[in-house]
Parts: structure tokens; C-alpha cells; sequence
């Protein structure tokens, strides 16, 4: 006889949730599944805020479903096994990120890309193998197949920690998929914001040469002063642009706003790749011949050369993050963070829609989620 939802799901749990399209977070009692044989159950102390978890809110993306708790940064320390599990113990740090489930029986999963596995379960408002909607982490305590735990290293604070188990692999898997990790190489990150800040602390710990091109001056400063790139772009300047043509090995565009790749195109030197990583709700203009040919077939693209790659990448495998995460603790890698309590979780979506964060916030869970029960 199958189990009842009570009965599958008999774990008591308190969190936030939206329960319509406004997007408003309001406490929430829920409950989670008893810890399986292959399970790994644990407090939440932080839990990152990702700009995906602002479109999914107000449902931009069409496929919300309410009431919806966010979160797909969330870390935390473990406090219960199941019998099978291998590689986590009680009192564990540990985290978890995009996604809980796939099929594990498609190619992808076979080499350890579940993140493009056709039925990935992404870690909140999806459908669970139970049936069951999946909840993330603004909440007091999750579980998950040990699967999809990343164990943290005791020299990674949690806090700063958190945001690199969705900014961080986003960045990563893409340079070394594209071949973009060879010291001295010249690589462009379009963007300064939360992917974009994480890109260059990566891309230096490589040891690349990083530019980082931007709209806004402003930001040039931060950039090489507090970041550490070697020079910086204003994508709005046509001097600077022409004097940058045909220099960079690859590109990391982090902008989730419509914007022109063409001139990004012509940064590149023959053989060069751009890579979105960005999710722009409109589609970009892609002319073919930039890609293709050298400037006496396409005057659009002034002198730059063709023979060019235009792709993308979507966070990254179990196997890549674990990876992403120990070279981060190996080279003091972090997200630059607000930390902020949960009852202003609300105001923290609202700054940043409005970009107002440098450069990502991060919930005090473990201190402050109590307090804001009814």
C-alpha cells in the first residue's frame, strides 16, 4: 500500500514561502521526508540569495508553483544519516545546491553532467521522485540524497561560502569545459555583479589575464583595486573597444539583460569563445559572418577575424561542484556577501532587483529563521 503524503513526508519544518505571483515571502510551516537509506539530513545555518530565486518568485519564467520556498545555496551542518550513506557523518558541513534528483541512467548522468539530464529535479518548485513539490532553503532544515551534498572544507566559511554552490560552479564549469584555465591566457567577464565578481576571483586563481568590461566606469576601480583584474573595459566606449580587438582568448558573459554580443564577438581572437552564462529574457542578435569570417566579408565586425564559438553552460555536475568547492577553500575564494536576518528577506529582493548589492546577500538562517515563527 503506498504511503500516505503524512507518511512520506512526517519531518516537521518552518521556513518562508511566496504563495502567489507578488512574490512576497511570509512564514510557512511545511514538512520534509523522513531521512532515507541514501539520505543526508541537516540544519541550515545560511542560505545564499540568487537572482534566480527573484524570477522564480514572481513567476517570470511561467513555470512557478506555489506556495514556493527559494533557495539552492543553503548550508549547514548534518545531523542525521541513513544507513547507506558513505561519505558524510554527523556534525558534517555540507551544502546543497542547484539540484536533488535526475535520472542517473542517461548519458549526462553517466558522465556526471546530472545538470543537463532531462529530468534534473532542481532543489525548489520542482517535482520530486515522490511526487511531492521540492521546497529550498529558506527554511530551518533540509534533506537530500547524498548525491547531491557538496562537503565543505573546514577552512570555507559557510556564510561567504554559500553562493559559490550556484555563482561559483556557473563560472567555473565553463572555464574549464571551454579551456579557458590556461595561465596566462586573456579572458574578458562581462558584468560586474554576482557571477561576474565570482568569475574574476576564479579566473585569477588560474592565473589568466582578466579584463572585466562593463557600461559603467564607475565600477573600474573595484575591479582592479578590490578584485584584482588586470584592466578593465567600458563596452561603451568605441576607443576602448577598438583598442581591445582581436586580445582575448575567451569571454564570460555573466548579464542577464538584453544586450549586443556582436562587439564582444570582435574582443576575440581567431579560435576565441564567448560564453553566456547570463540568461536574458529576449534572444540575442547573432550575426553568422562574425562568427565565420574576416572583416573584408563582414565590414559589421570591423577588423576582427572569424572562426569564433559562441556557447553556454548551466551550473555544473556533483562531481564539478565538489571540485569548484575544494579549489575555492585551496585559493580563498568567496563571494563578496551581506549577510542579512529573515525578516528582511523581503527588502533584500527588493535591492536587488534594483542591483543594490555588492554583491551577493546571504541569510543568517541558523540565527534568525526562529524568531519570525508566529
Amino acid at each position: 500500500m503506498a504511503k500516505s503524503p503524512e507518511e512520506e513526508h512526517p519531518e516537521k519544518a518552518f521556513g518562508w514561502a511566496a504563495t502567489d505571483p507578488s512574490g512576497i515571502l511570509s512564514p510557512f510551516n511545511f514538512s520534509r521526508r523522513a531521512t532515507g537509506d541514501e539520505d543526508v539530513r541537516f540544519k541550515v545555518l545560511y542560505c545564499g540569495i540568487c537572482h534566480s530565486d527573484l524570477h522564480s518568485l514572481k513567476n517570470d519564467w511561467g513555470f512557478s508553483t506555489y506556495p514556493l520556498v527559494p533557495g539552492h545555496e543553503i548550508v549547514g551542518i548534518v545531523t542525521e544519516i541513513g544507513s547507506k550513506v558513505k561519505k558524510f557523518k554527523v556534525g558534517d558541513e555540507v551544502g546543497v545546491g542547484c539540484m536533488v534528483g535526475a535520472c542517473h541512467s542517461c548519458s549526462s548522468c553517466s558522465n556526471d553532467h546530472e545538470n543537463y539530464c532531462r529530468k534534473t529535479i532542481f532543489t525548489y518548485g520542482a517535482t520530486y521522485h515522490d511526487g511531492t513539490t521540492t521546497y529550498g532553503g529558506y527554511s530551518d532544515t533540509m534533506v537530500a540524497d547524498e548525491r547531491y551534498c557538496v562537503r565543505f572544507p573546514n577552512n570555507l566559511p559557510l556564510d561567504a561560502g554559500a553562493p559559490l554552490l550556484c555563482a561559483g560552479i556557473t563560472v567555473y564549469s565553463p572555464l574549464k569545459y571551454y579551456g579557458l584555465t590556461e595561465p596566462g591566457m586573456n579572458i574578458g567577464v562581462v558584468g560586474l555583479g554576482g557571477l561576474g565578481h565570482v568569475a574574476v576571483k576564479f579566473a585569477k586563481a588560474f592565473g589568466l589575464k582578466v579584463t572585466v568590461i562593463s557600461t559603467s566606469p564607475s565600477k573600474k576601480k573595484e575591479a582592479v583595486d578590490h578584485l584584482g583584474a588586470d584592466s578593465f573595459l567600458v563596452s561603451s566606449d568605441p576607443d576602448q573597444m577598438e583598442a581591445a580587438m582581436e586580445t582575448m582568448d575567451g569571454i564570460l558573459d555573466t548579464v542577464s539583460a538584453p544586450h549586443a554580443i556582436l562587439p564582444l564577438i570582435g574582443l576575440l581572437k581567431c579560435d576565441g569563445k564567448l560564453v553566456m552564462v547570463g540568461a536574458p529574457d529576449k534572444p540575442p542578435e547573432l550575426p553568422v559572418l562574425s562568427l565565420l569570417s574576416e572583416s573584408r566579408f563582414n565590414k559589421e565586425c570591423g577588423h576582427a577575424t572569424g572562426r569564433k564559438m559562441v556557447g553556454g553552460s548551466l551550473i555544473g555536475g556533483m562531481k564539478e561542484t565538489q571540485e569548484m568547492i575544494d579549489f575555492a577553500a585551496k585559493h580563498n575564494i568567496t563571494a563578496d556577501i551581506e549577510v542579512v536576518p529573515m525578516d528582511y528577506v523581503n527588502t533584500a529582493m527588493e535591492r536587488l532587483a534594483k542591483a543594490d548589492i555588492r554583491y551577493r546577500f546571504v541569510i543568517d538562517i541558523g540565527n534568525t529563521l526562529a524568531a519570525t515563527k508566529p
